[in-house]
């Protein structure tokens, strides 16, 4: 049936309805347009790296089992849209700066010369260190003269590939990025080994370094306190605070300007001094916040423009830390305060300040520095383990309760810090092909609190808490700060998802990777090997060992080879055997601690440095094999599961069953948890978490980790260098 218009439909309302059909023409036009045209999404990286430092695949899967961490979130999402394997086998030895290299590269620690968390290079002085974090990745050459740089590395950093082929590459606090040019240290004329440029992307902001001012506990009473002159009062009302009990006053201390207890870079010195306020205006003396301030400042209000915090304000009821600037500092260096015990009447006052902290400022990557501290923050105090062990001073009287929930607060703290360094590199550089982040946890709560084993004493200081007089209390605590942990890193995970987004089927839009460097095991024992050597006559001067958790290497000082070398030729074939025997030979044989058996053997696995059959061959002492490296030790050691070198206490805590000795070799240590042990041992398996666009779904059995690097260059096309000794993982999807 045709329309039919009225007769009386007049010029003047045809004048009306033209518009309406107009604009109802238009609306239709409108609406229908967007809905078949869909949503442009906001860029976003193509690939996003996020390395969980410590996660372990039969935790992660306990922790989903029961609820701990929800299914739909973080790693749980990624493990239903994505991919997951059941291993994740890293590498020998199973350490932080080692197995993050080994991810970056796609090599082993023999190949990318990363072999310890802190090492010697074998052309340095003998008694100097460097840190796994900040050596030569891939080595250098050694000539007649010493070092060269001749870039004639035998392993390189995937990024160098992909900025060669156009790629935009981001590292958010990631080991090996950090725009540094490495040295050989000790030595004054050395060549530059690596150049910053090989440890640069286009957004790098390198991991925080100690401001040089350690963390301290304070303990006062009333009578600590006195009352605030008229100038503090006035300072704290013009901050837009109050009191309704008058405001008292303590000092702190004062940080020197120069010299030991200052910042590193200097800045001034700094006079701390703390008020306490009642803010609770209930007609009682009732003070339950400290004010925390320079005199040379005075009361601030908090500020919200990084990396300026003003004053930090403490409400004992809060339960978290306040973070505290220093003004001036060179290195724009902070740290942060925490409240553990505050009575109302100023009887009991507990006080924390965290460690000093700041973002290495870099020449090559300043910018990228200055806008992480501008935007975020100055780098954030850390999970610090000397604040619980009580090796920092100050917290003798705090009770263990107060020391586990100033550790619990850094945790949070710093997961978050860390987490909105990544955010901050994302929402700046959304192109990006690749982004390389880091998260530090779960590992520092897998070290503190990782108590599954009955010969672990429960109290590191009463060698007789183990077995059936553990604290049961203390193990169940324990087990619930390492789920807090993993919840903390599982929410950076979201969170990172979150900022590249899903799509309709909750896919992620960016690639996203998640991997942990190492497993985690318990260990009941600490090792004193330079007591075991002395104790046997190895003489300092010509062999030295450098631990890193249950990882050695022992390095002899061979004439020709360090600057100062004492030992022939002749005498390093002899010096190298009898260490070898003597790792060998060392046991066990306390009944509390051997598991049922007469005896155990302490080490795992020994290697030797490969000597030519020609002792005048020039690469005498330089050889390698498939677990030494360039500047591994004359001779590589690893302990067995149960035992670490790391843990020591001082004065040393002997175990129940020892002979008293002066010098002990095996003690009670004052940490729980380590790695670094054998790659193939199931404790030591990483995780291996991935969905996104270019990813498939289901369940794969085993990967590696040195095959991360080259699964990253498959998806962006790139070539992998010759170096790369691992395979592209098949990720289901074309």
């Amino acid at each position: 049936m045709g329309l039919r218009v009225p007769l009386s439909f007049s010029l003047a309302s045809l004048k009306r309805f033209i518009p309406i059909a107009i604009v109802t023409f238009g609306l239709t036009f409108i609406l229908h347009f967007f809905a078949a045209t869909p949503a442009v999404s906001k860029p976003h990286p193509k690939i996003v790296l996020i390395s969980l430092d410590g996660a372990t695949p039969p935790l992660l899967d306990r922790y989903f089992a029961t609820g701990v961490l929800d299914k739909r979130e973080g790693l749980g999402l990624l493990q239903s849209q994505g991919l997951v394997a059941t291993q994740n086998q890293t590498i020998t030895p199973s350490l932080t700066a080692p197995a993050h290299i080994a991810i970056g590269t796609g090599s082993t620690a023999a190949r990318n010369n990363i072999n310890a968390n802190s090492f010697h290079l074998v052309v340095s002085p003998f008694k100097q260190n460097i840190s796994g974090f900040a050596a030569p990745i891939g080595g250098y050459s050694v000539g007649i003269d010493g070092p060269l740089d001749d870039h004639t590395q035998t392993a390189e950093s995937l990024w160098i590939a992909l900025r060669n082929n156009g790629k935009k590459v981001v590292a958010a606090t990631f080991p090996g990025a950090d725009g540094l040019d490495i040295k050989i240290p000790g030595l004054t004329d050395s060549p530059i080994v690596q150049p910053a440029s090989d440890r640069t992307v286009d957004y790098t902001v390198p991991f925080g370094a100690f401001g040089g001012v350690g963390a301290r506990g304070f303990s006062f009473t009333a009578a600590d306190f006195s009352d605030a002159p008229s100038e503090i009062i006035q300072q704290l009302t013009t901050a837009g605070r109050s009191s309704f009990s008058p405001v008292k006053v303590t000092t702190l201390e004062t940080i020197p300007a120069s010299g030991s207890g200052s910042l590193t870079g200097g800045g001034g010195s700094y006079n701390l001094q703390a008020i306490a306020i009642d803010t609770s205006n209930d007609k009682a003396v009732n003070y339950d916040t400290l004010v925390v301030f320079d005199t040379s400042q005075g009361i601030q209000p908090r500020s919200s423009q990084p990396p300026a915090t003003g004053s930090a304000y403490l409400k004992a009821s809060d339960r978290t830390s306040s973070l505290f600037y220093f003004e001036g500092s060179t290195n724009k260096v902070g740290t942060s305060f925490y409240v553990t015990q505050l009575a109302p009447d100023l009887s009991q006052v507990r006080l924390a300040r965290y460690s000093a902290n700041y973002i290495p400022r870099n020449q090559a990557v300043l910018a990228d520095v200055d806008d992480a501290n501008n935007n975020v923050g100055f780098w954030v105090p850390q999970p610090d383990f000397r604040i619980p062990e009580r090796i920092s001073p100050g917290f003798d009287d705090f009770p263990d309760l107060e020391l586990e929930a100033i550790y619990q607060d850094q945790v949070r703290t710093f997961v978050d810090y860390q987490t909105r360094i990544a955010l901050r590199a994302i929402a700046q550089n959304p192109d990006a092909d690749l982004v390389l982040t880091y998260i530090e946890q779960p590992d520092g709560s897998g070290h503190q609190f990782l108590i599954t084993d009955p010969r672990q004493a429960t109290d590191f200081r009463d060698p007789n808490s183990i077995a059936n007089n553990q604290d049961r209390e203390k193990i169940e605590r324990y087990q619930k700060y390492l789920r807090s942990a993993y919840r903390a890193a599982n929410t950076a995970v979201q969170q990172i998802i979150e900022a590249v987004g899903t799509n309709k089927r909750g896919r992620p839009n960016s690639n996203i990777i998640v991997v942990s460097d190492h497993g985690f095991a318990p260990f009941h024992t600490a090792v004193s090997l330079n007591n075991y050597l002395s104790s046997l006559g190895f003489d300092n001067t010509k062999v030295r060992a450098i631990t890193s958790g249950p990882a050695v290497n022992i390095y002899i000082n061979l004439q020709g080879r360090e600057p100062d070398g004492t030992v022939s030729k002749a005498e390093y074939v002899t010096l190298q055997q009898q260490l070898v025997n003597a790792l060998a030979k060392f046991t066990d044989t306390n009944p509390n601690y051997t598991a049922g058996s007469k005896s155990v053997a302490i080490f795992d696995k020994i290697y030797a440095r490969p000597i030519p059959n020609d002792p005048s061959d020039r690469n005498f002492g330089l050889d390698t094999s498939e677990f030494i490296g360039q500047d591994s030790g004359d001779v590589f050691a690893i302990m067995r599961l149960g035992y670490n070198f790391d843990g020591t206490q001082t004065p040393v805590v002997q175990r129940l069953g020892d002979s008293a000795s002066e010098t002990p070799l095996l003690s009670v240590p004052n940490f729980y948890g380590a790695h670094g042990y054998d790659p193939e041992l199931p404790e030591m398996s990483a995780i291996f978490y991935a969905a996104g666009p270019d990813i498939g779904t289901g369940t794969i059995k085993r990967v590696r980790n040195i095959d991360i690097a080259p699964t990253i260059l498959r998806i962006l096309g790139v070539q992998p260098a010759p170096t790369v000794e691992g395979d592209p993982v098949n990720l289901g999807r074309a």
